[in-house]
């Protein structure tokens, strides 16, 4: 009699799952909108246009943004990079040995590097060095500084992406590699390095995007008119106008380099995920 009762009882109305997930989906995009309109109707147009677009002022500043500062920051973030991936793979290594004291070091190196802000480490470039190293001269001048600073950071990070890389090749690969007479560095050099790159290539290029921007911090070191990066270029011409439209400018330059790169990336992963399936 009881089971009768259940069956015959009504059963409570209510949203299917699909109905409550579209009624969720609705009330966020309503929201975003009425932010949208929030911003739109309350932000002073005229104003923010008066400071931030000046067609005028932005055409004062080609073609030496882009043959000088967007020139000088891809040469910082390139030199910089190439460093640091130089000292990564090392450091990595270091990292992986079997040798107590090489561990011990790139643990050391990779934390203190990591932990530290790059601004720090680009004041102690300028300062302290000079005066560890009294009549020291680092090559390059402020492009060899700017690459040991932007070098020093990124390889601190890369020595973690190219362990993680090295890991991540199969252990059968340095077998079949050492059985056919390569000896372990022979092997690691010829066999898994390069795997490990492809492996670890999308990331490097977000590494290389992170020092584009840190490149900002260049101007630390003391640059020379002809030294200067965007950041430093963008904020001059911004004092000497009284109009933040070069700042603008400055970061739409960096855009132009950037997100072709983080498109690169994702095209890059996409591939990666294919071949894994």
């Amino acid at each position: 009699m009881a089971d009768t009762d259940v069956r015959l009882r009504p059963r409570k109305k209510g949203l299917t799952r699909s109905q409550k997930r579209r009624l969720s989906r609705g009330v966020q995009y309503a929201v975003f909108v009425a932010a949208v309109i929030a911003v739109a109707v309350t932000a002073d147009w005229g104003r923010l246009q008066n400071q931030f677009a000046q067609p005028d002022i932005a055409r004062q500043m080609f073609p030496d943004v882009l043959t000088l500062a967007l020139k000088n920051t891809v040469l910082y973030t390139v030199s910089g990079f190439v460093l640091g991936v130089a000292l990564g793979l090392v450091v990595a290594l270091m990292r992986l040995s079997s040798v107590g004291p090489y561990r011990w070091v790139a643990s050391v190196y990779i934390e203190v590097f990591r932990g530290l802000p790059a601004l720090l480490i680009f004041v102690f470039i300028a300062v302290a060095v000079p005066l560890a190293f009294p009549g020291t001269e680092i090559p390059g001048g402020t492009y060899g500084k700017a690459a040991l600073g932007l070098g020093l950071i990124g390889a601190a990070y890369m020595a973690e992406t190219f362990r993680a890389g090295i890991q991540a090749v199969p252990k059968g690969q340095m077998e079949a590699a050492r059985s056919l007479g390569f000896s372990p560095a022979r092997a690691m050099v010829s066999i898994i390095i390069p795997q490990a790159f492809r492996i670890i290539l999308p990331p490097l290029t977000n590494e290389f995007i992170m020092l584009f921007k840190d490149s900002s911090l260049v101007l630390l070191l003391g640059v020379t008119l002809e030294e200067r990066e965007l950041s430093k270029f963008g904020r001059d011409l911004a004092s000497t106008t009284a109009n933040s439209t070069p700042i603008l400018v400055a970061g739409l330059c960096y855009l132009l380099v950037t997100i072709p790169l983080g498109f690169v990336v994702r095209r890059m992963e996409a591939k990666a995920q294919e071949a894994v399936k």
